[in-house]
């Protein structure tokens, strides 16, 4: 359980590194004993002690989990309540992006991505979220994308993932209010982490010429975006003008969109 005068711990699932290694940074700093879950045990323990070397006093608790295997993911948050009761912060932050062609990708990434970007989230929250309501509330987070907003060339496999997520996280937030937990949910465009670099390794150009206009932002500045949203209560979260305006008129817009897309992609055919 939380001492006197602490705040009640987050969890926080792709911890190791990236966007949720910064907001585990954020939680620390908060007063909050933070929970890192990350499959690579080395990097995760790499990652506390560099919160712990920048955060006086941080308590940072490393879990090595898998978060696409459901049982893990139990064994894991009953070592987290174990060590520190219940949550009152859990972000899911794990994902992972293998951009490429529908007909030239193979149905294990499709699945593979399905499952470690929503049912990872799922699986986490699942086990979070019923604590979090025994305890009287709590905050919870998610991360889509840009990809969640409309459908892009080279995402057939990774934008049906981040859809669902937006899905899980607009449905969460009606039933789980009553509860006193509110959701946020955090659009954040392109970002300097280990996986974007992953990602480029096989990005189609056509998509890294439809995704490039957002720019490229710092983990620690989504990282900031999206604490500050949970704790002002906010159900979106959209770092970037363009992200922003994305997440206010996507519907309107789609039609253009797959118009300008449809452009590109014919400059690369030719």
């Amino acid at each position: 359980m939380p001492a006197p005068g602490q705040r009640a711990p987050a969890w926080v699932s792709g911890g190791s590194s990236g966007i949720g290694l910064e907001i585990g940074r954020l939680l620390a700093a908060q007063g909050r004993p933070v929970v890192l879950m990350a499959r690579n045990g080395a990097r995760l323990e790499a990652a506390a002690a560099d919160i712990r070397s920048g955060v006086s006093g941080a308590e940072v608790l490393c879990i090595p989990v898998d978060v696409s295997d459901r049982d893990a993911v139990a064994a894991a948050a009953a070592q987290a309540v174990a060590a520190h009761g219940a949550p009152g912060c859990v972000v899911a932050s794990a994902g992972i992006v293998e951009p490429g062609l529908f007909l030239e990708q193979p149905l294990e990434s499709f699945e593979r991505q399905m499952a470690v970007n929503y049912h990872g989230s799922l699986y986490l929250l699942h086990a979070a979220a019923p604590l979090m309501r025994d305890a009287g509330g709590g905050q919870i987070g998610l991360i889509a994308s840009a990809a969640a907003f409309f459908g892009i060339y080279g995402y057939a496999a990774y934008a049906p993932t981040k859809y669902a997520v937006r899905a899980l996280a607009e449905v969460l937030r009606v039933e789980l209010a009553p509860d006193n937990i509110t959701v946020t949910l955090c659009y954040p465009p392109d970002t300097d982490t280990p996986q974007l670099a992953a990602e480029r390794l096989t990005k189609p150009e056509a998509t890294s010429v439809i995704t490039g206009g957002g720019g490229l932002w710092q983990p620690g500045a989504v990282a900031a975006r999206l604490v500050r949203g949970m704790e002002k209560g906010h159900f979106a979260v959209t770092p970037g003008w363009q992200v922003s305006l994305l997440n206010l008129i996507a519907p309107l817009i789609a039609p253009i969109l797959r118009w300008h897309q449809g452009r590109v992609i014919r400059t690369f055919a030719k």
